[in-house]
Formats: structure tokens, sequence, C-alpha cells
């Protein structure tokens, strides 16, 4: 009923009803926010977030940034009748073409300026522009080093975890204690549904002996390692800008955490909708000033996060003294690092207005 609905759940709850909660970045700050029935698919809100930009803020032209999920054919199509533009995350495994787009970077790579001072040695993340098949469709295939390393390391547990059983299951045919093919292909699969084996080895029973190998998509996964493709039709943009917006995704994810975990937007047990949504209109006013923090903390050169800031301002307290007949009322200065988050955002004035009332 109303927003509520039962949906795709991310949390692993299907049994819960759910509403969903769009919040829109610019430049690092949420400037709007939505919420969607917990049954929308995410291709379902563009149109409104984009028609609800238009209207709100008189612009008159926006690049959507997102994942695949959410540009649909019939979005970019809205898009482009709109006069908007869009630039798009690629799914790895979902498109045949992928594996040959990475393998067409072959020219130079261009180095994508970190966010933050890099020290020397740090993981670089690098670009390059390969040709499309569409005309007017440019794609761009980034090569993260820091991404490498994990996906690399990922792959390798995987990678012996899945060896580790089946040789386990091969001594078992090898002993007599597994004859049937069928129960023999049965155990291999179920093996090789977990930790993404199917990806990595293949097997076959031969004379009554089984025998895993490589599997021959192995070197596909190696060269999806690291990389990740952007596609878009905005011709001026330069491959390092399109690095640089696509990145503010992460802006958005982290949102997303700090409304879930930091600001405690959930549960929700409100059931009429207007509450519903007047709840969620609160946290999303957190999460901005959750945000105007973390800028002034940088601005001032104070490695803290919002989180931490807020920790910090928890060693400031207000004491109640009594002086002969008067209640007078002060405050504790703090530990060193919330004077630092005091002095970011240029509060000196502590005092707390006196009750002048007399016992």
């Amino acid at each position: 009923k109303g927003l509520a609905r039962y949906g795709y759940s991310r949390d692993g709850k299907p049994r819960n009803r759910q509403v969903q909660v769009g919040v829109v970045m610019v430049n690092g700050w949420p400037i709007a926010h939505h919420v969607f029935p917990g049954n929308w698919r995410d291709f379902e809100t563009v149109k409104g977030v984009i028609d609800d930009l238009e209207r709100r803020f008189g612009l008159k032209r926006v690049v959507f940034v997102g994942d695949r999920g959410m540009v649909t054919s019939d979005n970019v199509a809205m898009l482009h009748e709109q006069g908007h533009g869009y630039l798009v995350g690629l799914q790895r495994r979902r498109r045949e073409d992928i594996y040959e787009l990475i393998n067409r970077a072959t020219g130079s790579w261009q180095e994508c300026p970190a966010r933050a001072k890099k020290k020397e040695g740090e993981p670089k993340t690098l670009v390059q522009e390969v040709a499309g098949d569409e005309p007017g469709v440019r794609v761009f295939v980034v090569h993260s080093e820091e991404r490498l390393a994990y996906e690399q390391r990922m792959r390798e547990q995987s990678m012996e975890r899945t060896r580790v059983v089946l040789k386990k299951l091969g001594r078992r045919v090898a002993e007599g204690k597994l004859k049937a093919p069928e129960k023999i292909g049965a155990a291999a699969a179920r093996i090789l549904s977990r930790n993404h084996g199917q990806r990595y080895y293949g097997w076959e029973v031969k004379e009554g002996k089984f025998r895993y190998f490589e599997h021959p998509n192995l070197e596909r996964e190696r060269a999806y390692e690291g990389k990740y493709l952007i596609q878009t039709e905005e011709q001026e943009m330069t491959p390092v800008e399109a690095v640089e917006a696509y990145k503010e995704l992460s802006d958005v994810e982290r949102a997303f955490r700090s409304l879930k975990d930091v600001i405690e937007m959930r549960p929700v047990y409100h059931r009429d909708g207007g509450r519903v949504q007047g709840h969620i209109f609160v946290a999303a006013l957190a999460f901005l000033l959750e945000r105007a923090l973390e800028k002034k903390l940088k601005a001032a050169g104070i490695g803290l996060s919002a989180k931490a800031a807020l920790e910090a301002l928890r060693t400031i307290h207000v004491v109640e003294m009594e002086v002969g007949s008067e209640k007078k009322r002060g405050v504790t200065g703090g530990r060193h690092r919330a004077r630092q988050v005091l002095g970011a955002l240029a509060i000196s004035a502590l005092e707390p207005p006196q009750n002048t009332e007399t016992i």
C-alpha cells in the first residue's frame, strides 16, 4: 500500500516492505532526494528525476551519470529527446564485446589525477579511449592499479579454495567412493557454483577418472581485472574528465552508507506515506550537514571524516554549577580534535545561556 512495497531487497530481506531512496549529487553536494515505491526498478526512476531537475533548478542540460542498470535504451532515447547526455559504466560480463574493447586498448594511457594528494608509489588510475562500434558513441577503458591488486587477490583466493575441493573430489573418485558419472557431475557443479569456480575451472570424467583444469575463459577473466569501461556520447569530454565524472558515483554510494549507518535513517516505522517522506527528508538534511562538515574539515586541512568529527565533539559537555544561590552553566573545552573541529567551523562562542533563576 502506498510507497511501501515488496521489491528487490539489497539487504537480503525480501519479506520486508521497503521504499527506495534516490540522491542527486553535483560536485560532491546533495542537491535533491527522491522517494520511490519499493517495487520500482532503477531505470524507472530516471525520467522523473530528470524532469524534477529541470523544473526545480531550471537546468537546461544534464549529463546523467549512472550504472548500466539505470541507463536503458529507452532512457537514452528520452535523454536525447530532451537534449541531455549520459555517462554510463558498462557491465563487464553481460556484454560479449567488452573483452574485445579491452583488447583494443593498445595505445598510450593517460594518468588521472587523484582526488587527494598521493604519496610516491601509491596506485594510479589510467585511461585511454578506444574505438567504439556505434557512430558517435565513445568508449573509455580505465585501468585501476588498486582495483587490479584487489581483483587479482580475490581471484587467487577463489581459485585456491575451489582447487582444494576439486582435488578432494578427484581423490574420492580415484578411491571408488564416487562412481556414477551423474553423481560426479553433480558434485563438481556444486563445487564450481561456490567462489565463482565456474569462471576458473572446467572438468571431465574419462574412463572413470575425474580431471579438472583451468577454464579456457580464464584468460578473459585476467583481462577484466583492474579494468572498467565507460560509455558516453559527450564529444567535448576528455577521457580524464569522463573518469572524474564517473568516480562521483562513489560519492553517491558513500551518501547511502551515511544515510543507512551514520545517520541511521532505517528502520522506518511510519505507515503513512507523508510521514515516511518527512522521515527521509530529515535524514537528507542531516546528510547535507554531514557533507558540509566534511568539506569544512577538508578546507581546514583536518584529516577527519564527519563521523570521527562528530565523535570528537562528544567530548564537549555542558556542566551546571551552583555558586551561592545561583546556578550557572559552563562548557568544557573538549579534547584536541574537538577543538580542531570547532576551529574549522569557526565556532568560538561556547557559552550557553545562563539560568538566571535563583534557588
